[in-house]
């Protein structure tokens, strides 16, 4: 039976609808990824991601909104490279290396600690006091983190641990520099720029590893084909353009709680799909870990909504975590 919705409840609905997707659809892209390295080395696919994703988007958008006297300048182009370079090569990159030894769940974990490290990097940025909710939560981030690494077996490939949160680091880092930085003023023009030159600056770093050499076309596993076509098409593109519309018309709270349902997402598709393990540490870790985004998310006011400076998403999201905030909003957090 065909369900016709009048225009007012369509309205109504479709915001939340293109919430959900970006709850799933960035959850999944960790399990996307940890597929996707299976048979792909991981800098080579993570280029192959953001290099394809960049230019078809900028196909789409760059006729209409990177012409004429919306034609990005050389400082556009360099705060492109930068932010990318931060967060799509050093911050999605990094988690790609680090999912050959992690879970997908694990890793989406570990990542979640984003928002507290953004807070605190914009603090000493900007020479703010970190208020006692930040701290608590970085408190509460670290100890999450440590209960996770700490778990039963101790099999933990630190190594792989260590790489996620250097990740989370450059990912927070590149956040708080985009706030400030000369970019075009259509978002969608902004992140495709971003993914391109992460897409080459991923290729070259590929071949310094070796990875072309390693490259095996042939063996590529039909998991690590849907992998990355997830991963180009619903995490960078699908849910992207989801989130820049549930931004744009949901308030921020709202939009924000992809922050912290993104990781329970991860880890619940990791156990089901990829039969991960989920023990006792990781519940109870992930737990403190997503008690800590919540604090930060909550404990501090919203800025006035603004699609035109939206950062980029995680590392997934890579790839996206909530605003920073104004310092303003850090003195007062």
């Amino acid at each position: 039976m065909l369900v016709v919705l009048s225009p007012q409840k369509r309205d109504r609905l479709l915001p939340w609808v293109a919430l959900v997707i970006v709850w799933i659809v960035w959850g999944s892209t960790y399990l996307g990824i940890r597929y996707a390295v299976e048979t792909i080395p991981p800098l080579l696919s993570a280029g192959t991601r953001f290099l394809v994703a960049g230019l078809l988007m900028f196909a789409v958008v760059g006729p209409r909104h990177a012409r004429g006297a919306h034609r990005p300048t050389w400082p556009h182009l360099r705060s492109a490279a930068i932010i990318g370079g931060l967060l799509l090569v050093g911050g999605n990159g990094l988690v790609s290396l680090g999912e050959q030894h992690l879970d997908s769940g694990f890793a989406a974990l570990v990542v979640a600690t984003v928002p507290v490290w953004m807070v605190l990097i914009n603090a000493l940025a900007t020479r703010t006091r970190v208020s006692g909710a930040v701290l608590l939560a970085l408190l509460l981030g670290t100890i999450g983190i440590g209960v996770l690494v700490g778990g039963p077996g101790g099999d933990v490939h630190i190594g792989g641990v260590v790489m996620v949160l250097i990740a989370c680091v450059l990912w927070a880092g590149g956040s708080v520099y985009a706030r400030t930085a000369p970019l075009p003023r259509h978002p969608l023009v902004v992140t495709s720029l971003e993914m391109i030159t992460a897409g080459v600056t991923l290729f070259v770093l590929a071949a310094l590893r070796g990875e072309f050499g390693q490259l095996d076309v042939a063996a590529i596993s039909t998991a690590s084909w849907l992998g990355l076509a997830w991963l180009v098409f619903a995490g960078s593109i699908v849910a992207f353009s989801a989130y820049m519309y549930v931004n744009s018309v949901l308030p921020n709270d709202t939009v924000a709680t992809y922050a912290y349902v993104n990781p329970v997402v991860a880890v619940l598709l990791g156990a089901a799909i990829a039969g991960e393990s989920v023990g006792p540490n990781v519940y109870l870790g992930g737990a403190i870990i997503v008690a800590s985004v919540v604090l930060i998310v909550a404990a501090r006011p919203r800025p006035a909504k603004s699609v035109e400076r939206a950062v980029e998403e995680p590392v997934e999201g890579a790839a996206r975590v909530p605003d920073v905030g104004s310092p303003e909003d850090a003195r007062h957090g």
